[in-house]
């Protein structure tokens, strides 16, 4: 006969069993894990804003967005691939189509409105405040529910640093079990956030390293 003390035991070896699987796919994060890109280089991407300037003739500088497809158009440059580089090699793609109509033309190209290739920047989903769209009135304070945003990589950027980005945490948002995926090795991992602790206790040993290509998931809480 099954009795209720082995049922109870049954219960909490599968409730271990449960919470075990759970935290095999997760791992903690050390710094020593995080390869930063020591040389990293911003490249533009679909959605950039971009002042494309040649010295000498003002008639041919133009401020131009990158089409979704990823090519510009400027003044004698028609249909040219900017995604993927950065500016100094655009500048000098741009320079050798002029050459075609000006002598030794000389342009620099400087990005003022950032996006970044898909690859290259960081999404943040989940719980997400925002004190500007009016998307859920709570007080005085706006929240996105479950929104996506997609925040441009930066030279070692940090979770304070997307934070500042994305304009903080919503009221509801359960900090401490906010995640990352990332890609390392061509496999992904699950990477705990203490995101609570960071913003509520200032303790910065949870103001983790962010990577190009991560995937941050900021939860709802239980209550």
């Amino acid at each position: 006969m099954f009795q209720p003390f082995q049922y109870f035991n049954c219960i909490v070896i599968l409730t271990a069993v449960f919470v075990l699987s759970a935290c095999s796919n997760t791992t903690m994060l050390h710094e020593d894990d995080v390869n930063v890109p020591s040389d990293y280089t911003y490249t533009i991407g679909a959605g950039d804003m971009l002042d494309v300037f040649v010295w000498g003739n003002d008639e041919l500088s133009s401020k131009v967005k990158v089409r979704p497809d990823g090519k510009i158009t400027s003044p004698l440059v028609n249909d040219l691939n900017a995604t993927g580089k950065t500016p100094f090699e655009l500048a000098r793609d741009i320079e050798k189509i002029l050459a075609k109509y000006i002598r030794d033309p000389v342009v620099s190209v400087v990005v003022t409105d950032f996006v970044g290739p898909s690859d290259k920047q960081i999404r943040v989903i989940g719980q997400i405040r925002d004190d500007n769209q009016q998307s859920q009135q709570n007080g005085n304070v706006n929240v996105r529910e479950n929104e996506a945003v997609s925040v441009p990589y930066k030279a070692n950027m940090r979770m304070l640093d997307l934070l500042v980005e994305i304009g903080g945490i919503s009221p509801y948002a359960a900090g401490n079990r906010t995640r990352i995926i990332r890609t390392v090795n061509g496999k992904q991992r699950k990477v705990s956030v203490r995101l609570a602790d960071l913003i509520e206790d200032a303790d910065m040993s949870a103001n983790i390293q962010l990577l190009p290509g991560d995937i941050v998931f900021i939860p709802e809480s239980y209550f």
